[in-house]
């Protein structure tokens, strides 16, 4: 039997919600989730060594971090569609060919989120459209450069390291 779920808070990009499950013999659960549209993460393959990163102040830690380029889905609009737009926004290339290669939960325990890994290749540069206040700035580093800085901590966002994982681990040869 499915959870009862009653929205408590709703904003522009997500809703908390309210489950309430029976248990049985326990009695009832209440837990609060928050509801979110899925996002994208992008790896923008400049040649066979290098990537595109950007620097991106994130109010919710107070910090800049250094990331892949990412974005939040609108609603019913295609992973891909967010991916090319993402990308084009935050660091001004447009990509030639782009690739799914998986998907994942960002944190399941709290949130619905399912992100999606693309991989940009045939990049072509351009100005970024980047969206009022945004404190976003391209870092272009080769594979040994992205590793040494989560090695030494300089990288601790989840999504970027869980794509660098996959170009360094999983990704078979990418069309150029």
């Amino acid at each position: 039997m499915q959870p009862s779920e009653d929205t408590v808070w709703e904003g522009t990009r997500f809703r908390v919600v309210r489950l309430q499950e029976d248990c049985g013999a326990a009695g009832r659960r209440e837990r609060h989730v928050v509801r979110h549209p899925g996002s994208v993460v992008i790896l923008p393959l400049l040649d066979d060594q290098r990537l595109c990163l950007i620097r991106n102040q994130r109010i919710a830690v107070g910090e800049r971090l250094v990331e892949l380029p990412a974005g939040t889905r609108e609603p019913a609009e295609p992973p891909e569609v967010t991916a090319r737009r993402e990308l084009e926004e935050e660091t001004g290339f447009l990509a030639g060919h782009i690739e799914p290669v998986l998907s994942f939960f960002v944190a399941p325990g709290i949130l619905d989120e399912r992100m999606h890994l693309y991989v940009a290749t045939q990049l072509t540069s351009g100005p970024p459209r980047r969206e009022p206040g945004e404190d976003i700035e391209n870092l272009v580093v080769t594979r040994d450069e992205a590793l040494a800085m989560v090695a030494d901590g300089r990288i601790r966002d989840a999504k970027t390291i869980i794509g660098l994982l996959y170009w360094v681990h999983l990704q078979p040869e990418q069309p150029r």
